[in-house]
């Protein structure tokens, strides 16, 4: 695949509609060519403390920033109907889908694919599956692993190299 979105959301709390934060990292033609992150106002707006302790984001980050409506008008612009992947897409498409619900927003049923399921096929013997393990496997070193856009940049490296 040399079209495509790499995508990741982190959360404030269990909720999947408590997206607090996303990256975006287009690729076209199998070169990076945009990317996008932005902190969102979570729903419902708490932050559980583990969920901080991963990612490092509070409310007092979050207050300010934009609902998640206003956050996808900007990268709906951007993706120009490119599949979408994330690694664990149950878990990054089943935070979209439950924004889109949460917003009352139609969703326009993207195409989805997921790196971590490739991976497990790529690296049978891998130790474990999880993105900074196979980013590395890739030839990719993950700084600031659970920053949202940090994540999406490394799965974009991932997709290129094994889907």
């Amino acid at each position: 695949m040399d079209s495509f979105v790499a995508i990741d959301f982190e959360t404030a709390n269990n909720e999947r509609t408590s997206v607090c934060s996303v990256g975006v990292v287009i690729v076209r033609d199998g070169v990076v060519v945009d990317t996008f992150y932005s902190l969102i106002q979570p729903e419902p707006n708490y932050y559980h403390y583990v969920c901080t302790r991963v990612h490092g984001l509070t409310r007092r980050d979050t207050d300010g920033a934009p609902l998640f409506p206003a956050v996808w008008a900007a990268i709906a612009l951007m993706i120009d109907g490119l599949p979408l992947v994330a690694h664990n897409k149950a878990f990054d498409e089943g935070c979209l889908k439950a924004a889109f619900r949460c917003y009352r927003m139609d969703y326009p049923d993207y195409e989805f694919h997921c790196t971590y399921a490739a991976s497990r096929r790529a690296f049978p013997r891998a130790e474990n599956h999880r993105l900074h393990t196979v980013a590395a496997l890739c030839g990719y070193r993950l700084e600031h692993h659970h920053h949202a856009l940090a994540d999406a940049e490394a799965c974009a490296w991932i997709a290129r190299a094994i889907l």
